[in-house]
């Protein structure tokens, strides 16, 4: 593949995604033993501090791949069956016959049928999907609310199923990694953080990172910037957050450059045996959050915008309230690359009620598309 890293391009891009929009966005690429960290625009708009590419961040879903390998080590180990219906584990959290009917795997790739709760934890978000119909207001109203995860997850079970139990499409829901968070808490006897800080972040040697169990992020970090769709304006700061909402799902803080350590070991097969990494590549079709039909496997996605002929990227992005990440390792394990950006939910709505495409986006992907090529 040989090593193609262009720093003067990729500061450069990173100065676009700033000047389009984006009050602080860093990123870091490695290429075999080269590694370019860049950073543009500041951490703070009030203060004009600037933003640094060691700083630590809510990563959002990329959580989630922490949360499926610590699930895999388990299925490794013999304590837990990877099509082992989840009502094994958990009796009653699932009650009937929908406990028997999903599996492990299906919680791990999105197609147990399982509703998101998001819009039944946060009055404002009520009408979710239907953006125009949301607000808001619930965001800050909660924004130190402890809540629950098994009553998180009784709204997503007695919420309308979306699917039935591993069907395709299948449907994006943090529902589903609430439940294996209770899973690993009942098979290990630790809390799930602890867990995954056990048998994930402390194997892998990622000293920056760890699941959050409260509201506020230790250490250097940027503000994190929330815009709800134009509706907050300005932009919010949600940097301070109890994010009980989403635990193991997304309440992940890390660096890019231990999440780049992370999935570049994982793509090794030094995380979960080879066989195990092969079970987490094989896809479904899941309709994610924005609608959009992906590949999805077991808490793993490939780079959307690769094609015939590209190098096959994999990982996870992520976005809490105002924070942002895309991270993604080329299969052979040879490159890394991750952004972070501290603002969320930029577009504003068009007459139907859908994201207007901003320059945000165009800046954002070019920027992708160059760490993962040149």
């Amino acid at each position: 593949m040989g090593n193609r890293l262009d720093p003067t391009a990729l500061d450069a891009a990173l100065q676009a995604v700033h000047r389009a929009g984006i009050p602080g966005v860093f990123a870091e690429v490695r290429d075999g033993d080269r590694v370019w960290r860049g950073a543009a625009g500041v951490a703070d708009t009030e203060t004009g501090r600037p933003v640094d590419a060691g700083l630590r961040h809510r990563v959002g879903s990329v959580t989630k791949t922490f949360t499926a390998a610590a699930v895999l080590r388990q299925v490794e180990a013999g304590t837990v069956g990877l099509d082992a219906p989840v009502s094994r584990y958990l009796p009653g959290l699932v009650p009937g016959g929908r406990g028997d009917a999903i599996t492990v795997r299906m919680l791990l790739n999105h197609t147990s049928g399982l509703a998101e709760y998001l819009p039944y934890a946060y009055p404002s978000l009520k009408a979710f999907p239907a953006l125009a119909e949301t607000g808001p207001e619930s965001l800050e109203e909660q924004r130190f609310t402890r809540l629950d995860p098994v009553e998180l997850i009784g709204m997503g079970v007695a919420a309308p199923p979306v699917g039935v139990p591993g069907g395709t499409p299948g449907v994006y829901s943090n529902t589903n990694y609430l439940l294996l968070g209770q899973l690993l808490e009942k098979v290990t006897g630790l809390p799930a953080e602890r867990c995954i800080a056990r048998d994930v972040i402390g194997p892998a040697g990622l000293r920056e990172t760890e699941l959050a169990v409260g509201a506020h992020i230790e250490g250097p970090h940027s503000r994190l910037y929330e815009a709800w769709f134009r509706m907050i304006d300005p932009p919010r700061d949600h940097s301070v957050h109890d994010m009980s909402w989403v635990g193991p799902s997304a309440s992940l803080i890390s660096t890019v450059a231990d999440l780049n350590r992370f999935y570049g070991l994982l793509l090794a097969g030094e995380i979960v045996a080879p066989s195990t990494l092969a079970e987490m590549r094989r896809t479904v079709p899941v309709i994610s959050h924005e609608g959009r039909t992906i590949d999805y496997g077991l808490g793993l996605h490939p780079l959307e915008t690769s094609g015939p002929g590209q190098d096959s990227y994999w990982g996870h992005g992520g976005s809490v309230w105002g924070g942002g990440t895309l991270a993604m390792a080329r299969a052979d394990g040879g490159r890394q690359w991750c952004v972070a950006v501290n603002l969320q939910r930029w577009n504003e709505l068009d007459a139907s009620g859908r994201p207007k495409p901003h320059a945000v986006d165009a800046a954002l992907a070019a920027l992708h598309r160059l760490a993962a090529s040149g």
